[in-house]
């Protein structure tokens, strides 16, 4: 008989036995997540993270892991167990938890087993692991009109908030935000409890890792590393799209999840109900909480990146002083497509200007990243070009745009197309109007107008406007 008494030695020694005779798989499936607390009367129960897992152990290795206990314990005590939903989510303050042991950085988990990450003495390689950026945060997003509501749905999940949705659903076009709030929401929960489960991975990380856990006969192991989760964040859940057997896997999870009142937040380029490829069952739950539109940019919340990324190249010494405004306005011009894209062309100004952004003027800008940011000599857009790409993308004649017809179908097109030629030509709002069938100055600047509220609000527009733009640029 042993004569150690400390729970958090005698677990740690049993542990590590009982990994030696199951295998890594199922060790890490359900002993890992699992911990043992003393409760106020002094009896020792492991606690599983969901009633699944605790099935489990008691079919498959209470029994041995009694004969270990008993083995080491000075005092003869034996363990019970239970799932987390039978003793509660928080501790009694006379009950004591051992540390658990399944931090990435001591104990990785097995390939076909999902991404998570813990607190740990490592966390930032546990992290990375995750497949999280470390700078993806709530102190580096930037609030905007378009995207205020999700933030603050954001903050108010990360704030394990009472659950009065779930699960959260971030939809908007690509390249603005979606991803920043999902990895913010993963790194606020893990900070404000470490020792909860946070599971983020895509879509298409969620789907490789499936079928390679089919190959593998590995299944059990993948379903019960996601299911154990207390919070579980899918990005880009319109990637499953098409996929019968992924689609099922997703669905049985996200039902699990929910009955065990974890969280789920997904983020997609479209509304559930927009996810045609998705079966219905699935689109339905993906539907059943909190629907959350992160839109488009306007201008004002887009110079605001910029420079907001600038101030983050200059605390690591990349470059030196701020950009002049009418700097960031003439780069956030000729960069109409998503926030991604504009990020880059900050990352490339700040790359060829080094220490002398502060001084740098909008000619010196047109003159640097002429090459720079089109990978060769600058080419001119014409008002002819954009005008047959506006009318050949809408299915319209080019006459169509120069008429004087006002019907929906091509008032709108025109107004893109003069939003285009301001933005990627140097023309005056004038000579754009003569082109487009003699119109007056003022037609043309209430067009653009028009199209730069749009862009905040129309998500379809907003698509439009970055699909043309490629074409322009291509």
């Amino acid at each position: 008989m042993g004569q150690m008494t400390d729970p958090d030695r005698i677990w740690t020694e049993a542990a590590d036995r009982l990994k030696a005779e199951i295998g890594d798989g199922p060790y890490s499936s359900y002993i890992a997540p699992s911990a043992v607390r003393v409760d106020g009367q002094g009896n020792l129960i492991l606690v599983t993270p969901t009633a699944y897992a605790r099935d489990w152990v008691r079919q498959n290795a209470l029994r041995r892991m009694n004969e270990l206990w008993l083995g080491l314990d000075g005092l003869s005590r034996r363990l019970d167990v239970r799932c987390r939903a039978e003793v509660g989510s928080v501790l009694p303050s006379s009950a004591r938890e051992v540390p658990r042991l399944n931090s990435i950085s001591t104990a990785p988990a097995p390939a076909p087993v999902a991404p998570t990450f813990a607190a740990s003495a490592d966390s930032a390689r546990a992290v990375r692991a995750a497949g999280l950026q470390e700078r993806l945060t709530f102190d580096t997003f930037v609030e905007g009109h378009g995207n205020a509501f999700a933030l603050a749905i954001a903050k108010q999940v990360a704030s394990w908030a009472d659950g009065h949705f779930n699960p959260v659903f971030f939809c908007g076009p690509y390249g603005y935000g979606k991803t920043h709030l999902l990895n913010a929401i993963a790194w606020e929960a893990q900070r404000l409890r470490p020792n909860a489960k946070v599971v983020y991975l895509t879509a298409e990380r969620f789907l490789s890792t499936f079928v390679r856990a089919m190959q593998d006969r590995s299944t059990a192991a993948f379903k019960e590393s996601l299911r154990s989760a207390d919070m579980l964040l899918i990005d880009d859940v319109q990637f499953v799209g098409g996929k019968a057997s992924t689609q099922e896997e997703l669905l049985n999870t996200l039902t699990s999840l929910i009955e065990d009142g974890k969280r789920i937040v997904l983020s997609a380029d479209r509304a559930p109900v927009a996810l045609t490829d998705i079966e219905p069952r699935l689109r339905s739950h993906l539907a059943a909480g909190l629907t959350c539109p992160v839109e488009a940019a306007d201008r004002t919340l887009k110079v605001a990146v910029a420079q907001n990324r600038l101030r983050s190249l200059a605390k690591l010494g990349v470059v030196a002083g701020e950009a002049r405004p009418e700097v960031l306005e003439h780069l956030v011009e000729r960069t109409p497509g998503s926030m991604r894209e504009l990020e880059g062309a900050v990352n490339t100004l700040a790359a060829v200007a080094g220490a002398r952004l502060a001084t740098l003027t909008v000619e010196d800008v047109q003159s640097l990243l002429g090459t720079a940011m089109r990978g060769g000599p600058e080419r001119r857009i014409t008002v002819d070009e954009i005008q047959k790409t506006v009318s050949e993308h809408f299915n319209l004649k080019q006459a169509d745009l120069l008429s004087e017809r006002r019907t929906r179908a091509i008032a709108r097109p025109r107004q893109i197309a003069m939003y285009l030629c301001k933005q990627h030509t140097t023309r005056s709002y004038p000579d754009i109007g003569r082109r487009f069938g003699g119109r007056d100055h003022t037609t043309v600047l209430h067009g653009v107008r028009k199209i730069e509220e749009l862009l905040t609000q129309d998500e379809q527009i907003a698509r439009d406007v970055e699909a043309l733009t490629r074409k322009l640029r291509g």
